[in-house]
């Protein structure tokens, strides 16, 4: 990002139940392999918490907005169903630097 350009990050946690939460990580692959091949994703993950039984992680990175909203834009296939989500926080951050962590 040292020619000035905003990377997006999307991140946050979507909580299911415990005994579906597998079965939802498991269900987002198609749409994880997707965003992957997609122009512009520089990352993306769903997956499930170390320590919550019932929680989902979300992170998506993208080169810019007009990628991500491409991505979202594009048909649902009509996959397998998702377990429902019981609450969920998952924001949009504009990245404008970064260094080591």
């Amino acid at each position: 990002m040292a020619d000035g350009s905003t990377t997006l990050v999307v991140a946050g946690w979507l909580r299911v139940d415990a005994a579906h939460r597998d079965a939802y990580v498991d269900a987002c692959r198609h749409a994880v392999e997707l965003a992957r091949r997609a122009p512009g994703c520089v990352a993306f993950a769903v997956a499930a918490d170390s320590v919550d039984p019932g929680l989902v992680v979300v992170h998506e990175q993208w080169t810019d907005e007009s990628s991500l909203m491409a991505f979202r834009a594009l048909p649902d296939d009509g996959g397998t169903a998702l377990p429902d989500v019981q609450d969920a926080h998952v924001r949009r951050y504009h990245v404008s630097g970064e260094g080591p962590a």
